[in-house]
């Protein structure tokens, strides 16, 4: 399992910061106050690697806080979001172009200056993650963490019975081989099939890539999740906040 860097070592002593850890607890939606010193009371939470106390004061900003083995984000400061990318947006909070960007759909409704977590082509819809939690970002985006990110994609078909297998076994691309994680046929609709492909790559324009070195190009292209977090019946251009559970998912598919 990979430590977050900004963990401190098992045997760190609690930080003596500003607020009591039941009250962190509850403010982060763990529970009422009263239910939080019973985790605590339980020996169900950690602090920095240790098992917490009653009457222990943590720094939100600092503290690295574990309830039942999984990570809480207790910073207030951070956010977390999912969003429903269109197609024909560009996947930047700046376009020099002036085309239509992701800062036009967050505007006023988010506070914080939130930044996305790797990128669709304009031409690519469906899932995107937004924070402003650089570490967790920066290790979603890596490759080493292997995140897996599944889409449904519009092909040119028909589909043969051996295009998963040969997707699974690897293919060569110019700048190296990749293969995918899962491949099923959802559906066929004349010369064209819907089909859905998993896997661990983040190289640009990888899954159109991919099926056009197959032979069955891409008409359409929807992200549908990333990791443990799915986009569900998010409707396009709207963004919702990740809970509390959600964003413990993601520390944990980052190896926290």
């Amino acid at each position: 399992m990979r430590r977050d860097d900004r963990a401190p070592k098992p045997d760190a002593p609690v930080y003596e910061g500003t607020e009591r850890l039941q009250k962190v607890l509850a403010a982060a939606g763990v529970g009422s106050r009263r239910a939080c010193e019973d985790l605590i009371f339980r020996r169900r939470v950690t602090v920095n690697g240790r098992v917490a106390k009653l009457g222990d004061k943590v720094d939100p900003a600092t503290v690295v806080i574990h309830v039942d083995g999984e990570r809480l984000q207790a910073d207030n400061r951070l956010v977390y979001l999912a969003m429903n990318k269109p197609r024909g947006v560009v996947t930047t909070m700046a376009d020099e172009k002036g085309r239509t960007e992701l800062a036009d759909f967050i505007g006023i409704r988010v506070e914080q200056r939130v930044y996305h977590v790797g990128r669709l082509d304009a031409d690519s819809e469906g899932l995107l993650l937004l924070t402003n939690d650089g570490t967790l970002a920066h290790r979603l985006m890596h490759p080493s963490y292997e995140v897996l990110k599944t889409y449904l994609a519009e092909v040119a078909g028909p589909i043969p019975r051996n295009l998963g297998r040969r997707l699974m076994a690897g293919v060569e691309l110019e700048d190296g081989p990749v293969k995918v994680d899962s491949f099923k046929v959802v559906d066929t609709l004349g010369k064209t099939a819907q089909v859905e492909l998993s896997l661990h790559e983040g190289r640009k324009h990888i899954v159109r890539r991919l099926m056009a070195e197959v032979g069955h190009p891409v008409a359409r292209l929807v992200r549908t999740s990333i990791g443990p977090i799915r986009l569900g019946d998010l409707r396009t251009g709207r963004l919702r906040r990740l809970t509390n559970a959600e964003v413990a998912a993601l520390f944990k598919a980052v190896g926290d």
